[in-house]
């Protein structure tokens, strides 16, 4: 298997320190969870999704961590399961992405001063990370927002994401407002908070469609207003 790192981020140099290496070895629980993968679907990624976009990018999506059978099968974020439908038509719809969304890495779709990336980079059994696990991913994750020199506003998909960006940032998780449409001031940066764009979000109305779009709409206005 190639173990190389891998950088999404058009035109990044790698390694980068914004990215963990392919076999990062850091959470033993997440080591042997992308194993026991590997033994069982070895044409798979299975290893740290890489973030994905424009190294230029003005806003950044940060989702929780990477599905099993979504990133961490295809390797890139949000891709290859259902919450990807919604995140990518809806970057579409505002200008932050061209082309068209497959749900695989070799399809059209290109980010347009946007990116996305996750709290934390491995596949989690069940879908949830250990808290220590979050706090040992989180200097990728500060890492991959001071990447971006052109960063206006964060959109977190959950507030476990929320509270890792906030403490990406050096801030206690308390500094921003959870729940969805909820927006706030961290440093620099100008956080937008949504529910996650899962399908059970979406399934039971918990999150819709509307919903998801008068928040992006909301984030446009500000970073066009930042301009």
């Amino acid at each position: 298997m190639n173990i190389e790192q891998r950088s999404n981020i058009v035109s990044e140099t790698v390694p980068s320190p914004a990215e963990p290496p392919r076999d990062c070895p850091l959470c033993p629980r997440l080591v042997a969870y992308r194993r026991e993968n590997q033994d069982l679907y070895p044409d798979w990624f299975n290893g740290p999704a890489p973030s994905f976009g424009d190294r230029d990018a003005r806003l950044l999506v940060v989702g929780l961590a990477p599905g099993r059978k979504g990133a961490n099968r295809t390797g890139r974020p949000f891709t290859g399961d259902y919450a990807g439908t919604l995140l990518y038509d809806t970057l579409i719809k505002f200008g932050f992405a061209t082309g068209r969304f497959e749900a695989r890495p070799d399809d059209s779709l290109k980010l347009i001063g946007s990116a996305v990336t996750n709290a934390v980079r491995c596949a989690p059994p069940g879908n949830k990370p250990e808290t220590s696990e979050e706090n040992t991913c989180r200097p990728f994750l500060t890492n991959r927002i001071e990447a971006f020199p052109k960063l206006k506003a964060i959109v977190t998909l959950g507030d476990v994401s929320r509270r890792n960006v906030l403490k990406a940032l050096g801030l206690k998780a308390s500094a921003g407002i959870p729940g969805h449409g909820s927006e706030f001031q961290a440093g620099p940066y100008r956080v937008f908070n949504s529910y996650h764009c899962s399908r059970l979000n979406t399934n039971t109305g918990r999150l819709t469609t509307p919903m998801f779009e008068d928040l992006f709409a909301r984030v446009k206005a500000y970073i066009d207003d930042a301009d």
